[in-house]
């Protein structure tokens, strides 16, 4: 019986050892390790700004060129009393080009009618918001020479700039501020001080209510009237 038992025990070993055997073990693939090759200084590319920054003596030679290929000359005038339209004069090109740039880089977006005087102007582009200002501050700080000599005189609807000549001309006489002559009999006494460089075609009577609004002591509008947007149109 015991040798019976020994035979049997000896044939499960074997079966076991034979099943052992029949398993094959797939060798572990090494572990490829990836060298990160060093970036090259010269292979980075440095992205040029759009536009430059505008200076006094960059200013007129960046709308000379500007002007050549940006020829649009009509724009609205979003505002929560309704929209005005606007004929940039092509004989000031400066001032013409001036104004599409800005409009192109959204400048008057958000600024506001500041200075209003009823029977006399509006005057907008500026703003005690800092974001304006800041992206004022990435635009330029330069002026436009003053282009009074075209036969323009300031009638009615009409739209001016300040020119250079007048006195703290950077807070005064900025490229970035315009006024609109709300007065029926005009304001003639600033013929040849200011640019005049465009004129209002339609809208006439927002114009009009804007100058209608109650202002401090300063001329400033009791209660803000942002421009929400310029743009150009055909």
């Amino acid at each position: 019986m015991k040798r019976i038992l020994l035979i049997c025990f000896s044939i499960i070993l074997i079966g076991c050892e034979d099943k052992k055997s029949a398993i094959k073990k797939t060798p572990e693939q090494p572990i490829q390790k990836t060298k990160k090759e060093p970036v090259k200084k010269d292979s980075v590319i440095k992205k040029e700004p759009e536009f430059p920054f505008l200076t006094d003596d960059n200013a007129m030679e960046f709308f000379l060129e500007y002007e050549k290929d940006n020829k649009e000359n009509k724009v609205r005038i979003t505002t929560r009393f309704g929209e005005i339209e606007v004929l940039l004069y092509d004989t000031t090109k400066f001032h013409r080009a001036n104004f599409i740039y800005l409009t192109k880089r959204g400048y008057f977006d958000k600024t506001q009618f500041y200075r209003v005087v009823n029977n006399f102007i509006i005057q907008a582009g500026n703003t005690d918001d800092p974001k304006v200002k800041r992206k004022r501050n990435r635009i330029g700080h330069y002026l436009l020479p003053p282009d009074t000599k075209r036969g323009y005189t300031h009638r009615r609807g009409v739209l001016s700039m300040p020119s250079s000549e007048i006195e703290n001309a950077y807070k005064l006489a900025s490229p970035y501020e315009f006024f609109i002559v709300q007065a029926e009999q005009g304001a003639h006494h600033l013929d040849g001080e200011y640019t005049i460089f465009g004129e209002v075609t339609k809208g006439m009577d927002v114009v009009d209510e804007i100058a209608s609004q109650k202002t401090d002591k300063g001329e400033w509008p009791l209660n803000n009237i942002y421009i929400k947007k310029v743009e150009i149109i055909k």
